[in-house]
C-alpha cells in the first residue's frame, strides 16, 4: 500500500533529493526529455525505491487542482506527499507549496533546502560545475561520481594507428563536459582506469566525439552493441589545437600520466 510518495524531477538524484527519497514509501518523477545528469528510467539506478513516471508533455496542461487530483486517483491511499522547498507544479508552474496544502487533503511534508559547503544543491548548479569541468565539486553535490553511458560505435581509426588506441561512444541525452578527463570504465561488467576526451577533434577533423583510452589492458573485439559506462574522476584539461600529430601525441602521453596520478589519489 502506497501511502506516500516524493514527487519532482530528480535529476541526478543528488544529495538533496536523496533527503526526499529517504522519507518516501515510492518517488514519482517527471520526466522533461531533455538532456540531463540522468536520463529517463536511468534515475532508477540511484534511486533505493520504486519509481513512477509522468511524462512532463502529457501533463504539463493540467491545473494544479487538476494535478492533485490526478495523484490521488493514481495512488488512492495517498496520505502524505513530500517535496523539496521550491517545488511548482502544475500549468505554467502556477502551483505552490500553499496551493498543494489546499488541494490536497493529506500531510505535505517540505524539505528545507540542502546546502554542501556552503553551496546550495540543485541540479542547475551542478551542471554548472559540469559545464566548468569542475568535477570534484559536481561530484560532492552529486553524492557520488557523475556518470554516463553510450554505446561503442566507430571511429575514424586514426587513434590506433597514429596516438592510441580509443573506444568511441554514442553517447545520448546526457549533460556532457568538455575537455580531458581522468574517469573510470565499466565494460562487460570490468572496471578500467582510462582516459576521456570530450569535445570537438580540433587537431583531426573537428567533429564531436566522446572517446576512451583504456590504460589497463584491455583486449576485445569492437562491438557496436556493448554499452560502456564512463565515471568522471577528475578534470584533466581543456582541449586545444595542435600542429601536428607529434605534438598531439606528446600531449596525449601527458594525459595519460595525468590520469594514471589523479586515478590512484582516488582509490
Amino acid at each position: 500500500m502506497i501511502e506516500s510518495i516524493a514527487i519532482g524531477s530528480f535529476d541526478g538524484v543528488h544529495i538533496a533529493h536523496q533527503k526526499l527519497i529517504e522519507i518516501a514509501d515510492v518517488v514519482v518523477v517527471i520526466e522533461r526529455f531533455s538532456a540531463s545528469l540522468t536520463p529517463g528510467w536511468k534515475r532508477s539506478f540511484y534511486i533505493d525505491k520504486p519509481c513512477y513516471f509522468y511524462i512532463l508533455e502529457k501533463i504539463k496542461g493540467l491545473t494544479p487542482k487538476e494535478f492533485i487530483a490526478k495523484l490521488e486517483s493514481d495512488f488512492p491511499h495517498l496520505k502524505r506527499i513530500i517535496v523539496g522547498y521550491d517545488f511548482r507544479f502544475g500549468k505554467a508552474k502556477s502551483g505552490t507549496l500553499e496551493s498543494l496544502k489546499e488541494y490536497f487533503s493529506g500531510e505535505v511534508v517540505v524539505v528545507d533546502e540542502v546546502k554542501k559547503d556552503g553551496i546550495s544543491v540543485h541540479s542547475r548548479v551542478i551542471r554548472q560545475y559540469l559545464q566548468e569541468c569542475n568535477m570534484k565539486v559536481a561530484n560532492r553535490l552529486l553524492g557520488r561520481r557523475y556518470r554516463i553511458d553510450g554505446y561503442e560505435t566507430r571511429g575514424l581509426g586514426i587513434g590506433g594507428k597514429e596516438l592510441v588506441p580509443t573506444i568511441n561512444l554514442d553517447v545520448k541525452d546526457y549533460v556532457l563536459p568538455l575537455g580531458v578527463f581522468a574517469v573510470k570504465v565499466e565494460i562487460d561488467k570490468r572496471s578500467f582506469d582510462a582516459v576521456a576526451f570530450i569535445g570537438n577533434r580540433v587537431s583531426v577533423d573537428n567533429s564531436f566525439s566522446v572517446e576512451v583510452h583504456i590504460l589497463d589492458k584491455f583486449e576485445a573485439e569492437r562491438n557496436p552493441y556493448r554499452k560502456v559506462w564512463v565515471e568522471f574522476v577528475d578534470f584533466i584539461r581543456a582541449i586545444k589545437k595542435f600542429d601536428s600529430f607529434e605534438s598531439l601525441k606528446a600531449a596525449i602521453e601527458a594525459d595519460i600520466k595525468s590520469a594514471k596520478k589523479l586515478l590512484r589519489r582516488a582509490t
